[in-house]
């Protein structure tokens, strides 16, 4: 019986060995920093897999597996709008980007200082730059949006490159085309061929500025623009009313300024038809 007992702890013995050994070589973690505390080497084939865990972020991974187009849009409150669009478009094109349209309006007396752009900003750089931009003043929203266009882009390379080999082949018939009816109709395929492939090469090319480079709509204001918060009580209540109400006379006031002159010219024009039925209507009764 001691014996046996031997024989068997020294089996689970093994076992338990060589099941811990098993786990020791399989096992990958990480830390907060997103480096590889412990575990063996991956094989070759599980490299790709582990190397979002090695990194410890998912920028490699979008960049690398997804075609994403990123479109956003930010609002900041700026001392000096127009500087700060200045600021904005150096940030810009440091960055590796442009401008693809700007609008600026100084300060009169009826309207404050604004500033819109659209910015194209590298998408690997996208969110360094957004933290420069939020140093151009108060920062009031910002929104982004990412859309996943691999399915497209993959689509329009397949049939680019469909349409590429039809192309090829259809060049190579050409060349040894021996009656003019093969020529002529060879070259009318052709045509068609490369007229459809041009397009896909400019859908693509399009496709792939909108992923390389996100769309940002950016808005300076200025101060006092953006509405701040609601009143909390009743007296905020009342100066809130009492400012709604003064601006919306103020806003009358100036419709009414607008439509006055409109008014007198179409008055002036119904006084003079009217004088002309009046006519009319007299020379009828006498006759």
């Amino acid at each position: 019986m001691r014996r046996t007992w031997g024989v068997i702890t020294v089996l689970l013995t093994a076992v338990l060995l060589a099941g811990c050994t098993a786990n020791s070589g399989s096992s990958v973690t990480t830390d907060s920093s997103g480096s590889i505390s412990s575990g063996a080497v991956p094989a070759e084939g599980d490299r790709a897999t582990d190397e979002s865990l090695v990194t410890g972020t998912t920028g490699a991974v979008t960049t690398t597996n997804r075609d994403v187009i990123t479109t956003g849009s930010m609002s900041i409150t700026a001392t000096d709008p127009v500087a700060a669009g200045e600021t904005a478009v150096t940030i810009t094109e440091q960055a590796g980007g442009r401008v693809d349209s700007r609008s600026e309006n100084p300060a009169t007396d009826i309207q404050p200082a604004s500033a819109h752009l659209t910015l194209r900003i590298p998408s690997d750089e996208l969110d360094r730059t957004l933290a420069d931009l939020k140093k151009l003043g108060t920062l009031n929203f910002v929104t982004l949006t990412a859309e996943d266009a691999t399915q497209q882009s993959q689509d329009l390379d397949a049939r680019v490159t469909a349409l590429t080999t039809s192309v090829d082949r259809l060049l190579a018939l050409m060349a040894s085309a021996t009656t003019t009816a093969d020529l002529i109709s060879i070259e009318s395929t052709l045509s068609n061929r490369q007229g459809e492939l041009e397009s896909l090469r400019s859908q693509r090319d399009f496709l792939a500025d909108q992923i390389d480079y996100s769309t940002l709509q950016l808005d300076l204001v200025s101060e006092g623009t953006v509405a701040a918060g609601g009143p909390d009580n009743f007296w905020t209540g009342i100066t809130a009313g009492w400012s709604a109400l003064v601006a919306a006379l103020g806003g009358l006031l100036i419709g009414l300024g607008v439509a006055l002159p409109w008014l007198v010219v179409l008055a002036i024009f119904g006084a003079i038809v009217l004088l002309i039925v009046r006519l009319f209507t007299r020379r009828r009764k006498a006759a």
